[in-house]
């Protein structure tokens, strides 16, 4: 007993000596600066099934995420389809603002309304029109869908336009002579929903068989909304789902978009301007917003973020980007929830060569981590992560992780695919780049709009190699994850912090780490 007892305090003592968790790690290291391939984690004794492993993180109060990953704000990597797939997989996509401040609200519009419970603002017709303005109705907003609630002036319902009606054979008849009149058509009343509306409309739809859409009406027989078959399945379904979509509490995906403060002919944010647009983002449904620069520790960050908390004080808000304490303190004193890290990490950024500035994400993690604990906000690692083994390090200290690269190959990324030499790529460029700049991002640099020649780039255009789609990617991304959480015995994200234990690794522990000494061989699937 003596023996064994001693021998386990051995193992404890060899293992706390070469294997040290962050503060003791860090705090050894403070000579050097350190990133991801610099270190690896070592195993603990675990009961953990990966697949058991829960992946939830809050990103800002009142906010969770079930997969802690969002796509990067770049005009290459975050519009509509990837914010929606990522809020499919359970995490957020930031939209970017190098667009007209318009395209920007539809962007949102079409992630809030891709699919959810009750539809409260549906689209409906009038008994006055023809079916050919509902044919240029459906081309125009490109609908997909063709049956539509009919009602008057006063939006009560006067009866429901079949979508077998809906031909271009019709487009001279009135929409009175196709509609299926009120007597005929299903509803229920507001005040029937109960307090969880998706199990009644689930309750309605299995009663009813053949009936895809329910109506929602005020007492006063008005259309207050209505329920689709497709989507009360999807949300039923998403109830026994591993990973489960984010979803906000009407239902709804979530969505993130970045914001840039205008400034006036004389250099000065426009307030006024940041408010308008941050109003008209929430109006359609916002989840967070976020003011991004390369110097997110700077006065016109700051006073952004001020504005902004001013007028929102609820909305989940991101301002970024920093890799000191201070920069952390700094933008949670002026309001932030979450705290973007990162200055020069990623694959097409080249700030750190440019401007000679910047500290390896690990280390500026731990630093910022603690400072983030102390001012109680999250911390979102933004760059430099390649495989999901990086996502396992980043979030022993971080909340989140921010992916661009990893992302951007993928067909929900924007642009148009190219092929060279028989195969295939997207464009892919930084934010600091001199396109991208040109497009609209130069004051996130600290340029002015219209580029002169001692404007320094911060980032390269390139190409990136189309990818598998985003839901395989982010669903290898949470495997990885998984399986690190397993390794380290950690059920949840918490004790993946808590159980971290780290080691410094050498060029050739790295060239061990990965495959090597073989010919590797694809084979198909």
């Amino acid at each position: 007993m003596e023996s064994s007892t001693k021998k386990s305090s051995l193992s404890r003592n060899l293992d706390c000596t070469f294997y040290r968790p962050a503060d003791e790690f860090f705090q050894s290291n403070s000579g050097v600066s350190l990133t991801y391939d610099d270190v690896s984690l070592a195993t603990l004794y675990s009961e953990i099934v990966p697949r058991e492993a829960n992946l939830e993180t809050l990103i800002a109060p009142g906010l969770p995420l079930h997969l802690p990953v969002v796509s990067s704000d770049m005009d290459t990597v975050t519009e509509s389809r990837m914010a929606i797939a990522l809020a499919l997989n359970g995490g957020l996509g930031l939209i970017h603002y190098n667009m007209p401040a318009k395209q920007q609200l539809s962007e949102v519009s079409r992630v809030k309304n891709h699919v959810h419970g009750l539809i409260r603002e549906p689209i409906k017709v009038h008994p006055d029109q023809r079916i050919g303005d509902v044919l240029a109705l459906i081309e125009e907003k490109k609908f997909s869908f063709s049956t539509f609630p009919v009602v008057d002036a006063e939006d009560r319902l006067l009866g429901l336009l079949p979508g077998h009606c809906v031909r271009p054979r019709f487009a001279p008849r009135g929409v009175s002579e196709a509609m299926m009149p009120r007597a005929g058509v299903l509803t229920i009343r507001e005040d029937e929903l109960g307090a969880d509306p998706i199990a009644r409309a689930d309750r309605f739809f299995t009663e009813h068989i053949g009936i895809h859409k329910l109506l929602v009406v005020d007492k006063e027989d008005r259309l207050r909304g209505l329920f689709t078959l497709s989507d009360i399945e999807r949300i039923t379904q998403e109830r026994s789902l591993q990973t489960k979509p984010a979803r906000d509490e009407k239902f709804r995906l979530v969505c993130g978009a970045a914001v840039m403060a205008p400034r006036d002919s004389e250099g000065q944010i426009d307030k006024e301007g940041l408010i308008a647009h941050v109003g008209a983002l929430v109006d359609r449904g916002l989840d967070i917003a976020a003011v991004s620069t390369a110097h997110g520790h700077s006065r016109g960050v700051g006073e952004s973020v001020r504005a902004i908390r001013a007028a929102f004080p609820k909305l989940p808000l991101i301002a970024g980007n920093v890799t000191s304490a201070a920069g952390v303190q700094f933008l949670a004193e002026c309001g932030a929830t979450t705290i973007k890290v990162g200055q020069g990490p990623g694959s097409i950024c080249t700030t750190r060569v440019v401007a000679g500035v910047g500290i390896p994400q690990l280390t500026a993690l731990y630093v910022c981590s603690q400072a983030a604990a102390e001012c109680g906000v999250a911390i979102l690692a933004d760059g430099g992560i390649t495989k999901s083994g990086d996502v396992v390090k980043a979030l022993t200290l971080a909340d989140a992780v921010m992916c661009g690269s990893l992302l951007a190959g993928c067909p929900e990324a924007p642009g148009q695919i190219m092929e060279i030499n028989g195969k295939f790529y997207k464009q892919y460029r930084g934010m600091g780049s001199h396109a991208a700049m040109k497009a609209g991002s130069a004051a996130r640099y600290g340029h002015a709009k219209e580029l002169s020649q001692k404007s320094a780039a911060e980032g390269v255009e390139a190409l990136k190699e189309v990818s598998a789609s985003a839901d395989t990617v982010l669903g290898q991304l949470a495997g990885g994850l998984q399986s690190g959480m397993g390794y380290l015995g950690a059920g949840n994200l918490a004790a993946l912090r808590a159980n971290a234990r780290y080691t410094r690794i050498t060029p050739a522990g790295l060239r061990e780490s990965a495959p090597h000494d073989i010919i590797e061989v694809k084979t198909g699937g």
